[in-house]
């Protein structure tokens, strides 16, 4: 079992960390409560506006109107309406999803040209023959014939995750960078050595062209027995993605027994999961730390114990100018709002603040506040203000 309470691939030591002795450190593995940097006071005010089912993700649209999807198969439109309040409606058309455990419903995005053209991407679990599923993602047309009363249309399924059995790592979070690539994070289903395998699209991050076609200067595109949507492997669970003002792609992880990271995205490049991981399984069994020259790309940021990292967000508003383009992760088992500088030279945790549940997402609104969602049945939809 590891001993270091908090990393980074730098290993760095910050004066306001306390660091867990060893003994400290022992125990079973996700009980440690990760608390070593809670900052003093939140330099926010939180508003709660609405309530869902167990909410896994959102997006906003061009007219500032917010979706949100809940895990079980339904999506909400939001519309803010005042101070603290705000008028939900459901999105009629969504697909019926294999839910339970892990899966469902996931992730929610509209193409960069939303505007014009109303294309909506979604991500999903389906079930498949026998006891297998898998994620896939579907594109549609969002038609709205009033601010209540959305549809999504015409849905066409443009990729499809390997399927197999189980309930877990299914990833699906996804991104548009400025040239119109999507890019979808894929778990490796708890499966471990799929994640090492390049003959299948599990523990990868995905490269599409908006349409679903692969993009020929992927870096498996034309090799022999390789999965050429793929752009890196060796991933376990990515459940966050998210691009910097410089174009560089950066995700997050949950490590197995500890170790979650934070890696900037590399063409072609194996992440190291389950031959290397600063984590070690469930089981007690011993993973080998990453260290240098080992082969693989080790993580930007690390830590010890877990901080179950879900949903991600790079802030480039003004209304936190100490925020502006660091990443903000949200915590759940550490029940926290996560705050990371992204320098390739060198990432760390800037701060930590305790938000008292579980974070399943984050989003920038067009109004440059930040949006929370809280996991979990009676999930709330915050939005966090400078404070007073």
């Amino acid at each position: 079992m590891k001993t270091i309470a908090i990393a980074t691939a730098s290993l760095f030591a910050l004066a306001s960390c306390s660091a867990y002795s060893d003994a400290s450190a022992q125990g079973s593995p996700g009980t440690q409560a990760a608390t070593d940097r809670i900052a003093d006071g939140n330099p926010f005010d939180t508003e709660a506006l609405a309530t869902f089912a167990e909410p896994w993700a959102m997006t906003f649209l061009p007219d500032g109107r917010l979706l949100v999807t809940e895990q079980a198969g339904t999506m909400k439109i939001v519309e803010m309406v005042g101070a603290g309040d705000a008028r939900t409606a459901p999105v009629s058309g969504i697909p019926t999803v294999d839910y339970g455990g892990q899966g469902g419903l996931g992730d929610v995005m509209p193409h960069p040209d939303f505007a014009d053209n109303g294309m909506l991407y979604i991500s999903y679990v389906e079930a498949g023959d026998g006891d297998t599923r898998g994620a896939v993602v579907a594109r549609g047309l969002l038609s709205c014939d009033a601010a209540d009363a959305c549809d999504w249309q015409n849905p066409e399924i443009i990729w499809r995750q390997d399927k197999t059995t189980g309930r877990g790592h299914f990833g699906h979070r996804l991104a548009f960078d400025d040239d119109g690539y999507l890019w979808i994070t894929s778990g490796e289903r708890q499966k471990f050595e799929p994640a090492q395998q390049l003959e299948n699209n599990m523990g990868a991050m995905i490269r599409l062209n908006a349409d679903g076609s692969v993009p020929a200067d992927n870096p498996f595109y034309s090799q022999a027995g390789s999965t050429a949507e793929i752009w890196s492997y060796g991933h376990r669970n990515p459940l966050g993605i998210a691009i910097d003002a410089n174009g560089n792609l950066w995700t997050h992880e949950m490590g197995p027994a500890h170790g979650d990271e934070l890696n900037r995205i590399e063409r072609g490049a194996n992440y190291g999961y389950p031959r290397v991981s600063n984590g070690d399984h469930y089981d007690g069994r011993e993973i080998p730390d990453h260290h240098a020259n080992d082969g693989f790309n080790k993580p930007e940021a690390w830590w010890y114990p877990a901080i179950s990292p879900a949903g991600f967000v790079i802030y480039q508003g003004d209304r936190f100018p100490g925020w502006q383009n660091t990443g903000l992760i949200g915590g759940l088992s550490s029940k926290a709002i996560i705050q990371v500088s992204l320098d390739p030279a060198g990432s760390e945790e800037l701060d930590r603040y305790d938000m008292g549940e579980r974070i399943r997402e984050l989003e920038e609104g067009p109004d440059g506040f930040v949006y929370v969602l809280e996991d979990g049945e009676n999930g709330r939809l915050l939005r966090l203000t400078p404070a007073e």
